[in-house]
């Protein structure tokens, strides 16, 4: 009997502010193109009964409600940047559904962090209607399973801080990355397909840039990549794509992937 189809959706594949900028009318901003309208980057996984996300910031509600997910297993997090953590409030109707906590597996600088700027969920008699949140330790390059699926996680670097990347097979995910130790490195050799950030064309002290990023993808040798955390200082969509190598795509909000055997 086969495997399962392990099941991608990009949630989001925007930067912390989001595209369209709020109050920015550049030509990527008032753009009509689906395409160029960014929700802040999150994804979400599907194997079998089992299903994640990646990341929870603030278009989390909306990005469920888009998704038309109704039941999630976990939610993992890469690090503890608003972008990245702050629409965790939003599991409430997963715990209401599934009368169950909402396991959030993180490094532990990172729980830390979610116990502090959502204090009230831990209080000992939280207020009735907070979230119910279990908080899960993450150890770099030390594997873990959610149901159905097996997840290695890994270290990058975001500037001077370590962040987390998320292998599931022939599948890897790294957002917000600027440099890669090499035993991170070694961990995703023989990725299938390749999720990783790009910023825009400029230098930037704490992600990659377009070049940088497509550098990194021609390095690890996926059969497919894909550019997420995408700034409207990229361009717009239809004029950016094409010009990328072969193998190599803007992802979209909304947009997926399915890997097979």
């Amino acid at each position: 009997m086969s495997s399962p189809t392990l099941r991608i959706a990009f949630l989001g594949t925007g930067t912390s502010q989001g595209v369209p900028v709020i109050g920015c009318d550049c030509a990527v901003c008032t753009s009509s193109d689906p395409r160029d309208h960014r929700l802040r980057s999150a994804l979400l996984v599907e194997y079998g009964g089992t299903r994640i996300a990646i990341d929870a910031g603030p278009d989390f509600r909306q990005q469920m409600l888009r998704q038309g997910v109704k039941e999630l297993h976990a939610v993992l997090l890469t690090h503890e940047h608003n972008d990245h953590i702050i629409g965790l409030d939003d599991v409430r109707p997963f715990n209401y559904r599934q009368k169950k906590n909402m396991p959030v597996l993180a490094l532990p600088r990172v729980l830390q962090e979610v116990r502090t700027r959502f204090a009230y969920v831990f209080d000992a008699d939280p207020y009735p209607g907070a979230p119910r949140l279990e908080l899960l330790p993450l150890e770099p390059l030390v594997p873990f399973q959610i149901g159905e699926l097996s997840i290695l996680p890994f270290s990058v670097g975001h500037g001077d801080m370590e962040v987390l990347g998320f292998r599931f097979g022939a599948f890897t995910y790294i957002t917000d990355m600027k440099t890669l130790p090499p035993e991170s490195r070694e961990a995703i050799r023989g990725t299938e397909v390749l999720v990783v950030n790009a910023l825009h064309h400029k230098p930037h002290r704490a992600h990659l840039n377009l070049e940088e990023a497509v550098d990194f993808v021609r390095e690890i040798g996926p059969r497919e990549a894909y550019l997420i955390h995408i700034s409207h200082h990229m361009g717009r969509y239809v004029d950016i794509a094409p010009q990328l190598p072969e193998g190599i795509f803007l992802a979209r909000d909304g947009g997926s992937v399915e890997i097979g055997d």
